[in-house]
């Protein structure tokens, strides 16, 4: 059996182009476990109760301050994308990658891990540290690959501070779940079904 030598071990940078479509979404899963176990992690450093933090609200106003937000920022990113260059929204392809060739109900499940695994970490840990400014910051910070390009940049932290202010006016993480699953869903339905017309 031959040693694997540290030595001849090298990173290299690579294009979403470059990975296989199982690889990708190998890489997402296990991205978003490590953030899963960070986010868990930090809730119980802080002290607090996990199963008080995802207790499900009394009342559906959630729902409706998770969705109306979800379908805001939906609505301004299509209206954005109307004004702004294709260039200037690029994220190096990873999300048409994601999503082009997934069946809805694996996109559904993507989005659903992906904002309950974000969301423990960035409002439900992040954001009782140190609120929801310096939270988002760190959440447009994270999505690296739009740092190329302000745009993105900032709509990705207008709508990580959105998120936050809805979890603080309606006092539940349901709510920043429910709005990033529907932002991340929704666009990906818009990407596969483009991709079918096309």
């Amino acid at each position: 059996m031959k040693k694997f030598d540290i030595r001849k071990f090298k990173l290299r940078k690579v294009t979403a182009d470059q990975l296989s479509d199982r690889l990708l979404l190998i890489n997402l899963y296990i991205t978003q476990a490590i953030t899963f176990i960070i986010g868990l992690i930090v809730v119980l450093l802080q002290g607090r109760n996990l199963i008080a933090l995802f207790e499900w609200p009394g009342s559906y106003e959630f729902a409706l301050w998770g969705g109306g937000l979800g379908l805001a920022v939906l609505l301004a990113n299509v209206a954005l994308s109307k004004f702004v260059p294709e260039d200037a929204q690029d994220d190096g392809g990873i999300n048409e990658r994601m999503f082009r060739d997934r069946p809805i109900w694996h996109i559904a499940v993507l989005a659903a891990i992906i904002s309950v695994c974000e969301e423990l970490l960035f409002r439900g840990a992040l954001q009782h540290a140190f609120g929801p400014y310096w939270t988002s910051i760190v959440f447009a910070g994270i999505h690296v690959r739009y740092l190329r390009h302000w745009i993105p940049t900032g709509l990705v932290f207008i709508i990580s501070y959105g998120l936050g202010w809805a979890m603080i006016r309606t006092g539940t993480i349901w709510t920043p779940i429910l709005a990033h699953f529907l932002i991340d869903f929704i666009m990906g339905c818009i990407i596969r079904l483009r991709r079918e017309k096309a």
